[in-house]
């Protein structure tokens, strides 16, 4: 069980609270998290991945285990802590600011 935590206006499209615990079949990577979290709420398709290529949005941030992933491989396997569900994969708004 994989648990994922998104921005408040990505739970809000989703029409969910808390935090998603998801089954995933596959080794734990971000490209199949974010594959079970939008087969799971096809509503949030192309919000937090670009459709066409698949790549992070901007703005758009990964984290594990205190750690910025956002810039991993999308297949590079996550943290087992994340993989056991003891700790969450987080997706985070970015702010910039100027």
């Amino acid at each position: 069980m994989i648990r994922v935590i998104l921005p408040a206006h990505l739970k809000n499209l989703a029409g969910i609270t808390g935090v998603l615990d998801l089954e995933i079949a596959t080794a734990a990577t971000q490209r199949s998290v974010l594959d079970a979290v939008e087969r799971a709420y096809p509503m949030l398709r192309g919000t937090i991945r670009d459709h066409a290529s698949g790549k992070r949005r901007p703005f758009v941030r990964f984290f594990a285990c205190g750690q910025d992933v956002s810039h991993e491989q999308a297949d590079a396997p996550l943290p087992e802590a994340v993989s056991l569900g003891r700790e969450p994969f987080m997706v985070i708004g970015a702010i910039a600011g100027g």
